[in-house]
């Protein structure tokens, strides 16, 4: 159920009886020549959206403005900076939790998300905030291996390509049939949660986008598969987060 459509004395009556509320949090960013530039917003917000389908939560509108400095090279990336993104971000958490919902539960898209989210959680009762990215459960990376291997890469993956083509169609795959350049176990272990260099440099690495990721694997069927059962995992955690902040 979605905030924005709900009356108030709807939002009043389920906070009354003691509900968490779900946020999804993605970006404004490119994602290489076939990824739309909301794709981290589209795939957060998708998987909040079935997640409270299966479990009768309320999903409150997704921030979409978040830090990608390391984009900023290609069209169409607006980045915030990380102090900003913490301040709005910890506004609208402590609005949330002010207005008597039990806790906040963040639906993550976007890895340079995770380090403010976190000092937003470090400031607040472990309780009342939990941040979890839709691709985090055992179950999707199992199948994102399964699926694509190495070639999952960082950034403009075919997981979440796939999981736009499923909601809005496919766009031509012909500016990313060739594969990229394959990252190295180092190259990821040191740029995990998007540590990437200054926009110019990132942008000489990668010109197309993509950071290791062949785009062109994804499939609306594949999307499909991954939807679902990240929005099940994430309203079976989202259940249990709710319980606790209830105690």
């Amino acid at each position: 159920m979605k905030l924005e459509q709900m009356t108030w004395h709807d939002v009043d009556r389920r906070i009354q009886k003691g509900a968490a509320i779900m946020l999804p949090v993605g970006s404004t960013e490119q994602h290489g020549p076939i990824g739309r530039i909301g794709t981290d917003t589209i795939c957060a917000d998708a998987v909040a959206q079935r997640a409270a389908e299966e479990c009768d939560a309320i999903v409150a509108p997704a921030l979409a403005y978040t830090p990608a400095p390391f984009n900023t090279s290609f069209a169409g990336t607006v980045s915030v900076s990380p102090e900003v993104f913490i301040a709005y971000a910890r506004e609208i958490i402590r609005g949330l939790l002010d207005q008597g919902f039990l806790g906040v539960y963040v639906v993550n898209g976007h890895g340079a998300n995770l380090a403010p989210l976190s000092s937003i959680g470090a400031e607040l009762e472990t309780a009342v905030l939990k941040v979890r990215s839709w691709w985090e459960p055992d179950e999707i990376n199992n199948l994102r291996k399964e699926l694509y291997g190495h070639w999952e890469g960082m950034h403009a993956t075919p997981s979440e390509i796939a999981i736009t083509q499923t909601l809005l169609g496919t766009l031509s795959a012909e500016g990313a049939i060739a594969p990229p350049r394959r990252l190295s176990a180092k190259y990821v272990r040191e740029h995990s949660g998007d540590r990437h260099g200054p926009p110019d440099e990132h942008r000489a690495m990668f010109p197309d986008g993509r950071v290791g990721s062949h785009s062109a694997l994804a499939t609306p069927e594949d999307g499909a598969r991954i939807l679902q059962l990240s929005a099940q995992a994430i309203a079976k955690d989202f259940i249990e987060f709710e319980q606790i902040a209830g105690e």
